[in-house]
């Protein structure tokens, strides 16, 4: 149980304090032993000491065992997780219209017989009112996913937003994506998308 309790958990890029913090615990007590705040006594103040140990918590770096205790997340588990894929399951809790567009509805639709994303590069196409471009730029900030408008480039995943009039769009996987037609429409102009195309037009019609 503690163990999906722990997977369960997202974590993200700490900056270099905590990393140093993070790698004394960690060469120290590996990933097994259990250690204090006390590790940290005359090293840095008591406020600091209390801030680091937060933000570690936070952040998904250490976890809490006991009342005064913690151990270290395996540096495999934290790396895992920071490239994990999310952007797709996050956005079903905005309070906001969108529509995912491009080759991203293409994956969808084509039930991702054609995928674009890899660890290292994961766009997603994401049509937006133009009205809302400051909520979904928060959002996934807060979230911590590099947003662009119209256009960008980042590690991992990343998201294009595409401000618009006027969105429309079908359910599909409840997610809200560019409709079949247009979808296919795109697919067929571009040979890379064929077998996505012929895909779509064999399950779809």
């Amino acid at each position: 149980m503690e163990k999906a309790i722990l997977e369960s958990k997202e974590t993200f890029e700490i900056p270099t304090y905590l990393l140093r913090a993070y790698a004394l615990f960690f060469t120290k007590y590996g990933v097994t032993k259990e250690f204090s705040q006390k590790e940290l006594d005359w090293i840095v103040s008591e406020s600091m000491k209390k801030k680091i140990f937060a933000l570690l918590l936070k952040a998904g770096w250490i976890t809490k065992k006991q009342k005064n205790t913690y151990t270290c997340l395996n540096p495999e588990l934290i790396f895992k997780r920071m490239v994990e894929f999310k952007v797709q399951e996050l956005i079903k809790k905005a309070e906001k219209e969108y529509c995912f567009t491009g080759l991203s509805s293409i994956e969808i639709w084509s039930d991702y017989s054609y995928i674009q994303r890899s660890f290292e590069k994961s766009p997603y196409f994401i049509k937006v009112l133009k009205k809302d471009l400051s909520y979904w730029k928060e959002f996934f900030s807060k979230n911590r996913i590099p947003t662009y408008i119209n256009s960008g480039k980042a590690i991992g995943e990343f998201v294009i937003l595409l401000p618009v009039n006027k969105l429309n769009f079908e359910i599909k996987d409840n997610l809200n994506v560019e409709t079949l037609k247009e979808t296919m429409k795109i697919a067929k102009e571009n040979n890379i998308y064929l077998y996505a195309y012929n895909y779509m037009k064999e399950k779809y019609g």
